[in-house]
């Protein structure tokens, strides 16, 4: 057993089992405080609530709680082992949302016989939380299932393996993009994955800009053309109209690889094809399709990120999806829609072309300098400013796309 394998068991297992647990915020020391607490005192904000929903967001936590909701059959890089082996990471995301956007999170697994199951009984619980984090769940299905969700929820629904990959993703690639010289109309795109994270990545990107025509993904099978009779309905949305099959047709002369698939996937004689300052997002976790050091071995002139936070410019889900729900949240959104999204990539990028805090480097001692450039096209979890500027960003987005119901955003972000 490996030293850091022990290290993550322990972390998970002491001093107490798991990684959240649940405080009081209100005083529960005298016989008075219970009265009020509960009975008979808790009558009272039961009957405003029963008079006005609304009003949960006033005498409950509602406005201030997501809950993460998974059926473990896409764990990380695991696969389909099921809702309770799914827990630690739900229970991780958990985490995240609290220590960087002070929302507080339950986890939630659920076992179920069909997709329907699933959506009916999101649905059901929906309204006790003030929003839905759907998380590890395999395509298609995950499509369809967000789909309903949204539709049926009125609270926001974000499955984050999607969008919040996608965000990331997008925000990197303009700014990588921008350092390379080279424009996101006229790039050449080379995907490698067609699962919901590399489809909705390239949604994204598409949306921020890219020609639909220059966007080659491969699945198993190779390059997803428009002669294929075997692909569903969201891989149909990338059909290219190509002779191209297989990844060594289509990475000659592309200008960005992008990889949502599987460990060294993608060889050094793959890149030596690519066109002049590429950029390489190899994004398997936890070994990427391509190792950076046989990356710049080959090509100097490349911008490399991956999903480690052990190389620079790690893509990573949490530089958006806290900051993303405080937005929603603090306004009260309904959902998260497209204008929200591109909010988030917008303001996203734009922190890493500002100088970088004292705090946030020392954070980071092992890094001496970060300057926007070839080694830093994305900010670092650590950062403060993400809190302020994506959730103020998302709030405004929500305000202004006319799907929040408070019209006021927020100044105060101090966690």
């Amino acid at each position: 057993m490996s030293d850091f394998r022990q290290q993550a068991l322990d972390y998970h297992e002491f001093p107490v089992a798991g990684k959240t647990a649940v405080s009081l915020t209100k005083p529960a020391q005298t016989s008075h405080d219970l009265s009020l607490a509960y009975s008979p005192g808790v009558a009272e904000p039961v009957r405003e609530i029963a008079a006005n929903p609304d009003d949960a967001y006033r005498y409950t936590n509602k406005g201030n709680t997501v809950a993460v909701i998974s059926n473990g059959t896409a764990i990380l890089g695991l696969g389909n082992l099921g809702p309770l082996a799914s827990k630690p990471v739900m229970e991780g995301k958990a985490l995240l949302f609290k220590r960087f956007a002070n929302i507080d999170s339950t986890d939630i697994e659920v076992k179920h016989r069909t997709t329907a199951d699933f959506i009916n009984t999101v649905e059901s619980i929906a309204d006790t939380f003030g929003g839905i984090n759907l998380e590890d769940i395999k395509a298609p299905e995950c499509f369809e299932i967000e789909r309903e969700l949204i539709a049926r929820c009125n609270v926001p629904v974000f499955h984050d393996d999607q969008h919040g990959t996608a965000i990331v993703t997008a925000a990197g690639m303009l700014n990588a993009l921008e350092i390379q010289g080279k424009k996101i109309e006229d790039a050449i795109f080379v995907c490698l994955g067609a699962g919901a994270a590399a489809i909705a990545c390239m949604t994204m990107i598409v949306k921020c800009g890219a020609q639909r025509e220059n966007v080659y993904m491969l699945d198993r099978q190779g390059v997803i053309h428009t002669r294929r009779e075997d692909i569903n309905e969201y891989k149909a949305l990338f059909a290219n109209n190509t002779d191209k099959r297989t990844l060594q047709d289509v990475i000659k002369d592309a200008d960005v690889f992008l990889g949502l698939s599987g460990a060294d996937l993608l060889t050094a004689d793959d890149i030596a094809l690519m066109a002049p300052n590429p950029v390489i997002f190899a994004c398997s976790n936890p070994d990427p399709e391509i190792k950076p050091e046989i990356a710049h071995s080959i090509r100097k002139d490349l911008i490399m990120g991956t999903g480690r936070s052990d190389y620079p410019n790690q893509v990573n889900n949490v530089l958006c999806f806290p900051f993303i729900f405080r937005g929603a949240l603090d306004v009260r959104a309904s959902q998260i829609n497209d204008e929200m999204k591109i909010a988030a990539v917008k303001a996203l990028a734009a922190i890493a072309k500002e100088p970088v805090p004292a705090e946030v480097l020392a954070a980071y001692p092992d890094v001496d300098s970060m300057t926007f450039g070839p080694e830093y096209v994305l900010p670092k979890p650590m950062d403060p400013r993400l809190l302020r500027n994506i959730a103020s960003a998302v709030s405004q987005a929500a305000i202004d796309s006319g799907v929040a119901v408070l019209d006021k955003v927020p100044t105060d972000y101090s966690l």
